[in-house]
């Protein structure tokens, strides 16, 4: 749980350093490290000094300031700082699209004290007038408010998975629980979760909760019972945990995963059989015999169905497929057979070659594709065509050396505001791979993005559109594009569409997924990986993919090396 606090307050120095006017490239020092520090599977409070220093984006001073805050609980610079900046400044910098110039701004001139005051003046056209601030500007201040007000009632499972098994982890060691597991709508991989619920077996439930109501990250105790309780913890997030009886885990876990609309399917087909289901079991109504409940799949058993995985819980068609015999087998991250959106240190990433393929290989990937940014994205290093086709020199000569593993010569190529290509196609046709993607003009009309996709899709060259909504959960909404013409456009040339596995993005999501599939579209599940732990990323992914409905021949990356050059040549 250090990890999350630690990657708040190096974003937080970041935005004081930003409204203070100090240099930009100790900006970005603190946000890369926070960057690279939420993407540790590892828990940062347990690893020494000089193994923190390994991390991209961690020198001697940022590994100080993070030994100090495991051993004191504060970070004596981020307190001094806050200091010199008024709190209610730093609180502006939390709506989307406002920049550190215009917060100041602002607060000074106006004395915009609160969120509610800066929506109340945008809403009266009071910001007008001042300099850089237009009717437009006042609009995206209210939309950036709302977004902000709404991620406050639901948090990216990005966030919160990572919390919710570090509590699972605590509780294993400091407790006495038998079995333990994460339910409800983190179980079913939902992009946005609004607490954590969490069901356990013990012979010792008060054991139990008197370790939960006191771990490390508890804010404040709620409820303290013999067999539940909740607890807010530092990161704003509730968390209830249940201790059930071991013979009725099985319909616990079933019960608390949900959604609540699949739920009451699944009573009503109980009802209709003269059965009752609740979170005790499933029991005969007429005389009360419980028939089972131990485990989860007692329930669809004895319901007449094949088990329903708890990503398809949503009452979306998952109960007529079962009863038909047509659910999906769906896809598994063990069948993915490399990434195909990977960044080096050429742009902006932050290792070489060696460093990727060493830890695709632990992953078991048979090919990683390497997809540096095109020169029109100045920001992350973008490589001119010299460079590029430099790169996959170097990449073809690597390939002569490795055995059972390849790397595939791509690039993240720019779509520009007029829908043509940040290279040419005779330097893209000479590529293995071309992820196209737009990363700039969001608030274009939905004509013009539709158009610049579509015309992306068009060009030969291009083999995948890499995160087409342009979403950041919780900080950007997607861009206004007409996903149905673009998924058509997709079928007719053959273009893949990605899931982007960043765990902010999970772009495309899975309601596009499932229509994806639906019309004949193919997929790629991929990290957009740009340290190596993001690697990692897969699982959610996938996850997306498995609300999506898709199976393994829906997507890609499945494929052997030599299968997939076949499809993207195709």
């Amino acid at each position: 749980m250090k990890n999350q606090e630690i990657v708040r307050i190096f974003n937080d120095i970041a935005d004081l350093l930003e409204i203070k006017g100090e240099n930009p490239f100790r900006i970005r020092a603190y946000r890369r490290a926070a960057l690279n520090i939420e993407s540790l599977s590892t828990d940062i409070a347990s690893t020494p000094k000089d193994e923190l220093m390994e991390i991209p984006g961690i020198g001697q001073d940022l590994a100080g300031k993070i030994l100090e805050y495991i051993q004191t609980g504060k970070m004596q610079a981020y307190e001094d700082l806050k200091k010199e900046v008024p709190e209610g400044l730093s609180g502006l910098l939390s709506v989307p699209s406002l920049g550190p110039k215009t917060a100041k701004l602002l607060f000074e001139k106006l004395q915009v004290k609160d969120l509610d005051d800066l929506a109340r003046l945008a809403r009266e056209h009071k910001l007008i007038g001042l300099p850089g601030i237009k009717e437009k500007t006042e609009e995206n201040i209210i939309k950036g408010i709302e977004m902000l007000k709404r991620g406050m009632e639901r948090q990216p499972l990005g966030k919160v998975l990572p919390i919710a098994k570090d509590v699972v982890g605590y509780l294993e060691t400091h407790a006495p629980v038998d079995q333990i597991k994460i339910a409800g709508s983190i179980r079913r991989w939902k992009d946005t979760v609004k607490d954590i619920d969490i069901l356990a077996t013990s012979r010792d439930p008060k054991a139990v909760m008197n370790a939960f109501v006191h771990l490390p990250s508890v804010q404040d105790i709620l409820m303290h019972g013999p067999t539940k309780s909740s607890v807010i913890i530092h990161e704003g997030l509730q968390v209830d945990l249940r201790v059930v009886e071991e013979d009725s885990f099985g319909a616990a876990l079933a019960y608390f995963t949900g959604s609540k609309a699949h739920n009451i399917r699944l009573r009503e087909m109980a009802v209709k059989a003269g059965l009752k289901i609740n979170e005790y079991g499933i029991f005969r109504e007429k005389d009360d015999k419980k028939l089972g409940g131990k485990r989860e799949e007692d329930v669809y058993r004895i319901l007449g169905l094949p088990f329903i995985a708890p990503e398809l819980r949503e009452d979306l068609g998952e109960i007529e497929a079962a009863i038909e015999g047509r659910l999906p087998r769906l896809i598994d991250s063990s069948d993915i057979r490399g990434d195909l959106h990977v960044h080096t240190r050429r742009s902006d990433g932050s290792h070489d070659f060696d460093e990727l393929i060493r830890e695709a290989k632990k992953r078991g990937y048979e090919y990683i594709a390497i997809t540096d940014h095109s020169k029109g994205l100045g920001i992350a290093r973008g490589l001119s065509e010299e460079r590029l086709l430099e790169e996959k020199a170097e990449i073809e000569a690597l390939n002569k050396k490795l055995k059972g593993f390849k790397l595939l010569a791509g690039v993240e190529v720019d779509i520009r505001s007029d829908g043509r290509m940040d290279f040419t196609d005779e330097i893209l046709r000479q590529m293995d791979i071309v992820v196209a993607s737009i990363h700039s003009g969001f608030r274009q009309s939905r004509e013009q993005l539709t158009r610049r996709l579509t015309s992306a899709m068009r060009n030969p060259c291009v083999s995948i559109i890499a995160h087409p909504t342009g979403r950041l959960i919780g900080e950007r909404d997607p861009y206004d594009v007409d996903m149905h013409e673009v998924l058509k456009v997709a079928k007719e040339t053959g273009t893949a569409i990605e899931i982007n596995a960043y765990p902010l993005r999970l772009d495309l999501n899975d309601a596009y997924a499932k229509m994806a599939k639906e019309m004949g579209v193919r997929l790629v599940i991929s990290t957009d990986t740009h340290i190596t732990n993001q690697f990692d990323f897969m699982e959610y992914g996938v996850a997306i993919a498995r609300r999506g409905w898709l199976e393994k021949r829906d997507v890609l990356n499945t494929m052997d090396y030599h299968s997939l050059l076949k499809a993207l040549k195709k």
